[in-house]
């Protein structure tokens, strides 16, 4: 089941990279009466032109404004991979004329906390960031999906996601499977915590 965890304006952009969570978020927006607009970011990967085909033919054949963005500088000799697209992609989101929805779900939660924590410092996904917003935030990935396949939303899927030479991939596939052996109801604990923060 998909919960907003946070107001979303009636005029917003949604960060769609193609994926199954970002074409959910898009289709479920769309079913209510806001002025929904599309932003892809273009990261420059082997994946990034069949993600860039993909969401533009989606759009103009679902009658969606959309914009488009790509990196804009080189990658700094102290940032990794990650931090540099993250960092292109939110400048771009900055750039954007309204709020920008991302399709963020629990599992993201859980996973950069594990990642915070192993650098000695946890933290949860903030639902808001700028004129960023993630109220998908207590919804789990697999009800995202869900919502994709029985309304028969196409998506595509980035085969680097199973790169474990990046580090998200590497603590989704390896790290956190064994620290829900662990502890089995770590999602309902960050969960609960999403939600008591949401309402201060």
């Amino acid at each position: 089941m998909i919960n907003l965890l946070c107001k979303v304006p009636d005029t917003i952009y949604v960060a769609c990279s193609g994926g199954s969570d970002s074409m959910a978020a898009l289709s479920f927006l769309r079913n209510s009466r806001r002025d929904v607009k599309v932003a892809h970011f273009d990261h420059g990967t082997m994946h990034a032109d069949d993600a860039r085909k993909f969401v533009v033919e989606y759009c103009r054949k679902n009658k969606i404004k959309y914009t488009l963005g790509t990196v804009g500088r080189k990658r700094l000799p102290d940032e990794s991979r990650e931090e540099y697209w993250r960092n292109e992609r939110y400048r771009f989101f900055e750039e954007l004329d309204a709020p920008v929805v991302t399709a963020h779900h629990l599992d993201d939660v859980a996973e950069w906390w594990l990642f915070t924590s192993l650098h000695g410092d946890p933290k949860l996904t903030p639902h808001k960031n700028g004129s960023v917003i993630r109220p998908f935030l207590s919804t789990h990935k697999r009800d995202l999906t869900a919502w994709a396949k029985s309304r028969n939303v196409p998506y595509v899927n980035d085969p680097t996601n199973k790169n474990l030479a990046y580090m998200r991939n590497l603590i989704r596939h390896r790290i956190m499977p064994q620290c829900v052996k662990v502890n089995p109801g770590l999602s309902k604990v960050l969960k609960k915590k999403l939600l008591k923060i949401s309402k201060e």
